[in-house]
């Protein structure tokens, strides 16, 4: 079910769904921060979510305007790439791409297409970046993936398949370095150890040094990778 919350005049999309394990209802805002979401047990009527998120109109109203900026595809935003940050600079003329050049960010082309242009050059970065974390830690675990693939998830930063394929949100990228490093080897420990059991996280130790940083940074920062673009 999805309908709109009218707060103070702002309004917000709201996804009310059931979940079969769910004990009690819960309310948080997505991952990027776009709606509200509101999940009940089984058996709940879809009007009772509504009324839980009305209920707590104002810690809403909070969470929303607690949002940091969003930060566009355009000329003068600064992206953080994979712990540097570029400046976003456009170049009239010539053919269109995009390029470093010490701290810019060169994009070039028609600027209605350099939004779409620069949030390929970040999936091609991240791709980068994350295959040779991968190569150099699959290489110490001795287990290699069958695959690899980037999206743009909201629910997770990467998972790990029975059959041993990788996925990975390739807006790791505006993370910090350490962040990424720490996602790649947790994914990688999967590949042996398919829980989250003490041999998991003694294989994680091994092919990362900073679990507790990366973990915490996600927690309270992951959110704002999602607003840029």
């Amino acid at each position: 079910m999805r309908i709109f919350l009218d707060l103070e005049g702002v309004r917000t999309p709201l996804h009310v769904r059931q979940h079969p394990r769910a004990r009690r209802a819960s309310l948080r805002l997505s991952a990027d921060g776009n709606y509200v979401i509101v999940v009940l047990p089984p058996r709940t009527r879809s009007e009772e979510g509504l009324a839980i998120a009305r209920a707590h109109a104002s810690w809403i109203r909070a969470k929303l305007d607690d949002r940091p900026p969003r930060v566009p595809f355009a000329d003068g935003a600064v992206l953080p790439v994979n712990g540097q940050a570029l400046t976003v600079c456009l170049v009239p003329g010539g053919q269109r791409g995009v390029r470093t050049a010490g701290d810019r960010l060169l994009a070039s082309g028609p600027a209605d297409a350099v939004a779409d242009q620069i949030r390929t050059w970040l999936r091609t970065e991240a791709r980068r970046v994350i295959l040779l974390r991968i190569a150099e830690k699959a290489a110490r675990l001795v287990r290699q993936p069958t695959r690899v693939s980037l999206r743009d998830t909201r629910s997770r930063w990467g998972s790990c398949s029975l059959k041993g394929a990788l996925s990975f949100s390739w807006r790791l990228i505006l993370a910090p370095a350490p962040v990424l490093d720490y996602v790649v080897a947790h994914e990688l420990a999967h590949l042996a150890h398919h829980g989250h059991g003490p041999a998991f996280w003694t294989a994680v130790g091994d092919l990362c040094d900073e679990i507790s940083a990366g973990r915490t940074w996600l927690r309270q920062h992951g959110r704002s990778l999602f607003r840029y673009g």
